[in-house]
C-alpha cells in the first residue's frame, strides 16, 4: 500500500472526480457515510455526539456525519468554529443540507466564543482541521484544540481523516494537537500516523476506502509504502518436492558471550525454524553445551576464547572459505569486548556477500564508524532507536530520523530499518517501507535477537536482501500477534514468537491457496 502526501491525496480526490465522474460533494458523502457507519458500529444510539467542525471540507465532513447520525436516531449536534472568514463550497452545501433536515443540531460559535460542556458520556468527534494543514496551529484555534483536550478525560475522542493541529508531512512535535482515541481517515496512512513522536494524537488508527481511483493509485509513484500481506505473498517461494537442504543455503550466526548465550540461542532456533537448510554457530567457549542442549539442529564452533568471541574471522580468512556460508548474522549477545571488535573488522574485510548485523555488532560499528565503509553492500542493519543514535547522529524529530536512516541506505547501499511499532525500513533506492504487524507484547528481551535469525534464514535461503527484510520483518511482527493472540501481550515472551513462525507460514500458505 502506497502512503501519499497531503497533496497527491487532494490530486487522488481531483482526479477522482474527474475521471469517475463523481461530484466532490458525492466523494464526501461517500466518506461520511463510511465514518457514519464506523461510529454506529462502536457507539449505541443512546451516545450523545458533539462534533466540532472547521469551516474547510473538515468541516463539511463533520457537517455530514452530523446529519447521517442523525438519520439513524442518534442525537449528534454539530458546533461550527469560525476560525476564518471563508467556508468552502462544500462545507456550505453540507451545511445547508443539515440546516434544512435538522436545523437545531447546529451551533455556531464564533472567534473567541467558549464550547459547550459535553453531556456524560458523550463522543467528540473533531472534523475542526484536515491534512490541508501546513504550519501549527495558533491562537483561538489552538485554545480549542486545548480545551477539547481537557475533556479527554471523561469522552473518548474520534477524528476524522486527521487529528486537528496534526500535520500529515512534517513534525508536529511540540505543537498544539487533538489528542485522539481513533483516527478514520480515508484510502491511505498519512505518513504522520506512523511516527512515533504523534502516539499520543492519533491513537487506533482506521482506514476506510471511499474508492478513490485506481489509475490514480496505481500510477502514481509514492516513496513511502505500507507492507501487506498481498506483497508478502508475492514475495514468498513454498518449497519445491525435490528440495534438500543444500538448496536452502547455510548461514553462519556469530553470537554469545558469557552472560548473554540466550541470546545466541534465540537467534539460532529463529533462524532453524525459519527455514534455513545448514546453520553453523560460531560461539565462545563457555557457550558450547547451551547451544549444543538447546538447538541440536545447529552446528556449532568454539572460539579460543571463552567468555566471549575474538577469533570468528578465521572460518572465512579467504574466498573459498566465505563461499562456504550463503550468508552471516552477526551480533546478538555477542559483547564489545576488544577481541571481539578486532575480530569484526576482519570479518568485514574477508567477507563480501550481504550480512545481518545486529545489537552488539551495531554498538561496535557506532564506536567505530570508519568500520561503516567496510560493510558489503546490500547488507541488513537492523537498530533500535538509540542504537540507531549512535550509528548516525541524533535528530530533532521523527522526520528528520526518516531521512537520515534513508540517506544512509541510499549512500551506503545498505537495507537499514528502524525498529519500532511500525518498523521503517529504508533501502538503497530510496524507499521506506513501514510494517504493520506487530504489537507492544514484543517489546521484550530477545525479541530482537528473534529477528536477526529470521533475516538470517531467509539471505541463506535465496532471497533477495529486500525481499529478506520485508518479508522477516512482517513474520515476526505476524509472529508475535500469533503469541499475544494466545497467550496475552504481558505474558508473552522472545520464544514465543519463534514458536509461532510455524503458524505463521502456515497462514501464507493458505493466502497461496485463496
Amino acid at each position: 500500500m502506497k502512503i501519499f502526501t497531503a497533496q497527491q491525496i487532494r490530486e487522488a480526490d481531483a482526479y477522482t472526480i474527474r475521471q469517475t465522474p463523481i461530484s466532490s460533494l458525492d466523494l464526501m458523502e461517500k466518506a461520511a457515510i463510511a465514518c457514519t457507519a464506523w461510529i454506529c458500529r462502536h457507539y449505541s444510539e443512546y451516545t450523545p455526539v458533539y462534533v466540532y467542525c472547521g469551516l474547510g471540507n473538515n468541516g463539511g465532513d463533520g457537517l455530514a456525519i452530523t446529519r447521517l447520525l442523525r438519520n439513524r436516531g442518534y442525537d449528534a449536534h454539530a458546533y461550527v468554529l469560525h476560525h476564518s472568514s471563508k467556508a468552502s463550497a462544500d462545507h456550505t452545501a453540507n451545511r445547508n443540507a443539515l440546516q434544512q433536515q435538522y436545523p437545531s443540531a447546529i451551533h455556531d460559535i464564533p472567534e473567541n466564543g467558549l464550547l459547550p460542556q459535553p453531556d456524560a458520556q458523550a463522543l467528540i468527534v473533531d472534523a475542526i482541521l484536515g491534512t490541508g494543514l501546513s504550519r501549527p496551529v495558533e491562537g483561538w484555534t489552538a485554545a480549542v484544540i486545548g480545551q477539547l483536550n481537557d475533556l479527554k478525560a471523561a469522552h473518548e475522542v474520534v477524528a476524522i481523516d486527521i487529528p486537528s493541529g496534526l500535520q500529515a508531512d512534517a513534525s508536529s512535535l511540540n505543537t498544539t494537537v487533538i489528542r485522539a482515541d481513533h483516527t478514520l481517515s480515508f484510502e491511505f496512512y498519512k505518513l504522520a500516523f506512523l511516527l512515533p513522536e504523534n502516539a499520543t494524537f492519533v491513537g487506533d488508527i482506521c482506514i476506510l476506502p471511499i474508492d478513490l481511483s485506481p489509475d490514480y493509485i496505481a500510477q502514481t509513484p509514492s516513496r513511502f509504502h505500507i507492507t501487506d500481506a498481498l506483497q508478502i505473498k508475492n514475495i514468498y517461494r513454498p518449497r519445491k518436492p525435490f528440495s534438500h537442504k543444500g538448496t536452502f543455503g547455510h548461514a553462519l550466526l556469530i553470537a554469545g558471550s558469557e552472560g548473554k548465550m540466550g541470546a545466541a540461542v534465540l537467534s539460532a532456533k529463529a533462524c532453524l525454524r525459519t527455514g534455513v537448510g545448514l546453520l553453523s554457530c560460531h560461539i565462545p567457549g563457555c557457550g558450547y553445551d547451551i547451544i549444543q542442549i538447546s538447538s541440536p539442529g545447529a552446528m556449532c564452533f568454539i572460539d579460543e576464547q571463552k567468555d566471549h568471541s575474538s577469533s570468528f574471522h578465521t572460518h572465512i580468512p579467504n574466498a573459498e572459505a566465505a563461499a562456504k556460508y550463503k550468508t552471516i548474522g552477526i551480533g546478538p549477545g555477542l559483547g564489545t569486548a576488544a577481541g571481539t571488535c578486532w575480530a569484526f573488522e576482519k570479518l568485514l574485510e574477508h567477507f563480501h556477500q550481504p550480512m545481518v548485523i545486529d545489537a552488539d555488532a551495531l554498538n561496535i560499528l557506532g564506536s567505530s564508524p570508519a568500520m561503516l565503509d567496510k560493510i558489503p553492500p546490500g547488507s541488513l542493519l537492523t537498530p533500535h532507536p538509540k542504537e540507531f543514535e549512535r550509528l548516525f547522529g541524533k535528530t530533532a524529530n521523527d522526520v528528520e530520523r526518516l531521512e537520515l536512516l534513508s540517506a544512509n541506505a541510499v549512500k551506503r547501499k545498505l537495507n537499514i530499518l528502524l525498529k519500532g511499532r511500525y518498523t521503517a525500513m529504508a533501502f538503497p533506492d530510496g524507499s521506506i517501507w513501514f510494517n504493520t504487524t506487530g504489537n507492544p507484547g514484543m517489546a521484550t528481551g530477545g525479541s530482537g535477537d528473534v529477528l536477526t535469525g529470521i533475516l538470517t534464514s531467509l539471505l541463506a535461503q535465496g532471497y533477495t536482501p529486500r525481499e529478506a527484510m520485508l518479508m522477516g520483518v512482517w513474520l515476526h511482527g505476524l509472529s508475535g500477534d500469533h503469541a499475544a493472540a494466545e497467550r496475552s501481550e504481558e505474558a508473552m515472551i522472545a520464544e514465543d514468537i519463534v514458536e509461532f513462525l510455524g503458524k505463521s507460514f502456515l497462514e501464507l500458505r493458505r493466502r497461496l491457496s485463496c
